[in-house]
């Protein structure tokens, strides 16, 4: 395959800065920043326009990564893409994409204009292929649910998992649109996928909003299929009011296992945009065990006595070194580095906008 130069990493000189946490408990693990690089706006490589990069994962047969475009076929077919990513205690170096591959549906062939809505790729611990979510579509004139794919490394058609019946769109209840599967991981040693909804179905209750959060799901699934357990999960209200005909929101865009031998615990991107005001990016450690599984609760908006995750903040990135946040929607775990932290690194997607940049972050956390 063919490799082309990304970027260079840029606030190289800031590596050392340490940063605690407001707001975060005790235990809070001390959080810096390593750098930042901004890919190229609307660069081609291979055919296609890169963009839209809504999830990461590294990949630990390569120690590359993987990178899924939320492009829904409409500029190319539904893609992702491959990358070197030159992570270190020093900080954060180039980044190279080396591949790319659309995925394909069950015919073999790539899926059509706006047959899916890709947001989450993970690599598969076992096997090495790939699960990935995409969100389905709710309009006036088309229902379409979303769904958990297994595909191989070069993105053809495995098998799709079951979902539970509450994430299927149906005229009055189910997803909203575009708030659908947007996080998934792999958890317990690879033997379970976890998902996350960006918003609230729609029987669950309204969106966030500054007055107030919102209550979405977090479903555990054995990685053949099985749903074994769903949880509610505390949205953080808007951090602001919009300007005057503007719009806000916030959602999760990404959960990530803490540590892959524990099923309980996770990291959960929730990241909020206000128009005037821009993003807010955080990440909030979580724990399902004492969580009430509502898997069987029709409308949490209308349960009595579920109890939610506990959660904790554990970054804002508000708090660091960076001179602009975009729509940071992806997360996956680096190298481990020699001074013995963990490397995060989180990707943003421009949504193939010029007015906004793909960014990629890396973060040390003890």
């Amino acid at each position: 395959m063919s490799r082309a130069f990304l970027a260079t990493g840029l606030l190289g000189a800031l590596s050392l800065t340490l940063v605690t946490v407001p707001g975060a408990s005790a235990h809070t693990p001390d959080v810096r920043l390593l750098g930042v690089t901004t890919v190229p706006n609307a660069m081609p490589f291979e055919g296609t326009t890169v963009g839209g990069l809504s999830g990461i994962d590294r990949d630990p047969r390569t120690g590359g990564y993987v990178l899924v475009s939320d492009d829904r076929s409409q500029l190319q077919p539904a893609r992702f893409y491959t990358a070197d990513i030159d992570v270190s205690a020093d900080g954060l170096g180039e980044v190279t994409f080396t591949g790319t591959h659309p995925f394909t549906g069950r015919d073999g062939t790539p899926y059509p204009a706006d047959s899916v809505d890709p947001e989450e790729l993970r690599v598969d611990p076992w096997r090495g292929g790939y699960y990935w979510s995409q969100e389905g579509e709710r309009s006036a004139t088309v229902l379409s649910d979303p769904s958990v794919r297994e595909a191989t490394r070069t993105g053809a058609y495995v098998r799709d998992l079951p979902i539970p019946d509450n994430e299927r769109m149906t005229e009055t209840a189910g997803p909203r649109r575009n708030q659908v599967l947007e996080g998934m991981t792999f958890a317990g040693l690879g033997s379970l996928v976890v998902t996350a909804l960006e918003g609230p179905l729609l029987q669950d209750g309204p969106e966030a909003t500054p007055e107030h959060g919102a209550l979405s799901r977090i479903t555990v699934q054995g990685r053949r299929g099985p749903v074994l357990a769903q949880y509610a999960y505390e949205q953080e209200p808007i951090f602001a009011p919009p300007a005057a005909g503007g719009s806000a929101n916030n959602g999760v865009v990404s959960i990530l296992a803490s540590d892959q031998a524990d099923p309980t615990r996770f990291l959960v991107l929730e990241r909020a945009y206000v128009s005037g005001a821009g993003n807010r990016v955080r990440i909030f450690e979580i724990d399902t065990s004492g969580a009430t599984n509502v898997l069987s609760v029709d409308s949490l908006a209308e349960a009595k006595k579920v109890k939610p995750v506990r959660k904790r903040l554990v970054a804002d990135l508000a708090d660091l070194p960076l001179e602009h946040v975009d729509n940071v929607e992806g997360m996956t775990w680096g190298p481990r580095l020699a001074t013995g932290e963990r490397s995060l690194l989180l990707v943003s997607d421009d949504n193939f906008s010029a007015g906004q940049v793909t960014q990629v972050i890396a973060l040390a956390m003890r």
